[in-house]
């Protein structure tokens, strides 16, 4: 009996050692979650000095009311689609061209990475002086061909326009740099084969190649609308939201509500919203991505 215990005992010990670390991930990880989602059953102005008042739905209710919040998650649709959209395309086409290419190809590799190991808070503050109105170097190029310059960032034409290409020469290199390690996985000898049967490089493109490059790309889209969806810093760095509510996104609202007006359970109502908006969009990708497997 006492040698059984003992065998037992021995069996639990690395269950032991791991419950510490076990713990601590619940106290930060859980317990912020069930909280949050209690809070946003509830109306909790702090900046009032009023404790949290049981409303059931109510900040859901008014969220989706809101006009702001629908502003907020057009823009943000706006960041996914011509931001993610465009470093896709402009990543495949650097890629392709990596791809072909026999010298130098680690060098300006690197070099194109550069963009995306910079902290965002130099990304933020380069395009901030770059779309400066009246020493911006992209105004002076303007001037120099005797075009007018553009008020980028104080414009609400332009302003979200302005971040969307902040963000897409930061993040490009991503979408680059994984497209390029799939088309390297990809065997020469299937592009040999295509090329024997006198397929145009076209032809080799889009039915060898880019069907075997689904699951990455879709992989790698995935990543950047996730985190698109939270683009935060380069709004705050280049115009916070303005002018007026016109680059605006759904996380930057969130950070207002929350950070500004002290509106504890309308903001932890709408980051379940942006939750479940973003589960939503990961399980269509992966859903398409397990469909194309199982064929």
């Amino acid at each position: 009996m006492k040698e059984r215990h003992k065998v037992n005992w021995e069996k639990a010990m690395p269950f032991l050692f791991i419950l510490p670390c076990v713990g601590i991930l619940l106290a930060i990880s859980i317990f912020p979650l069930i909280y949050s989602l209690w809070l946003s059953f509830n109306s909790w102005e702090l900046a009032m000095g009023f404790p949290p008042e049981f409303i059931g739905v109510g900040n859901y209710i008014r969220l989706f009311l809101e006009p702001r919040f629908w502003n907020a998650m057009l823009n943000t649709g706006r960041v996914l689609l011509f931001g993610v959209g465009s470093q896709f395309l402009i990543g495949l086409a650097i890629a392709i061209l990596l791809d072909r290419l026999i010298r130098g190809r680690t060098l300006i590799t690197t070099l194109f990475l550069l963009p995306m190991v910079i902290a965002p808070v130099v990304v933020g503050c380069t395009w901030r002086q770059i779309y400066h109105y009246e020493y911006g170097p992209l105004n002076y190029i303007l001037r120099g061909v005797n075009l007018s310059a553009i008020p980028w960032l104080s414009n609400p034409n332009f302003s979200l326009s302005s971040v969307i290409i902040g963000d897409t020469w930061e993040w490009t290199p991503f979408m680059m740099v994984v497209i390029l390690a799939g088309l390297q996985s990809i065997p020469e000898e299937l592009r040999e084969a295509a090329a024997i049967d006198g397929a145009s490089n076209w032809k080799i493109f889009t039915h060898v190649l880019l069907p075997l490059l689904k699951p990455v790309i879709i992989v790698a889209i995935l990543i950047r609308v996730m985190d698109a969806f939270k683009l935060f810093d380069l709004v705050v760095l280049l115009t916070q939201g303005g002018p007026g509510e016109s680059s605006e996104t759904i996380t930057y609202y969130n950070y207002l509500v929350g950070f500004k007006h002290f509106s504890l359970g309308y903001a932890a109502a709408l980051s379940y919203i942006q939750l479940v908006v973003i589960i939503v969009i990961a399980n269509f990708f992966l859903r398409f991505l397990r469909e194309r497997e199982t064929r």
